[in-house]
């Protein structure tokens, strides 16, 4: 990987501010489903939307990242040796720190089982929530998100954007 010298600081802001307002989505997603169900599940609603956050995190710092954004295999899947972030702490990832790359890619995980829990408002309990979000980002998202953004998976060398 490139040493943090090729780091260009505009890029870093725009990549970081992208972030914080990516992440600023998801509780103004969470206020929205709020407002279209009734009284009573009002708060569970939120929380649906806002527990996204520390779950996809974890699961993200911990390996979703690795297997999206690693070697890959066959350009199916990545490899885990990023897990926990493992070496990316002085790398960069093109124009910016690899860890504010991780932090924007971990933001549209974290907002995408938050705009799925809007299809199951008032009809899912918070355990089953939690095994889902764990399971959707792990299953399905980093696999997707390895085929699409990974500069070697096999949508992304097929032209895919």
């Amino acid at each position: 990987m490139p040493r943090m010298n090729a780091v260009n600081s505009g890029d870093t802001a725009w990549l970081l501010v992208s972030a914080a307002l990516v992440l600023l989505m998801t509780p103004a997603l969470a206020l929205f489903y709020g407002g279209m169900v009734r009284k009573k599940n009002v708060l569970s609603t939120i929380m649906h939307s806002l527990s996204a956050i520390p779950i996809v995190t974890a699961v993200w710092v911990l390996y979703g990242y690795s297997l999206a954004f690693g070697p890959s295999h066959y350009g199916l899947i990545g490899s885990l040796s990023f897990v926990g972030l493992r070496g990316l702490e002085t790398a960069a990832h093109g124009s910016v720190p690899s860890l504010a790359f991780v932090a924007f890619q971990m933001m549209f995980a974290v907002i995408t089982p938050a705009l799925i829990s809007g299809a199951f408002a008032e009809r899912m309990k918070f355990s089953a929530y939690v095994i889902f979000v764990v399971a959707w980002s792990s299953l399905v998202y980093v696999p997707v998100a390895h085929w699409v953004w990974s500069d070697e998976g096999w949508l992304f060398k097929l032209g895919a954007l």
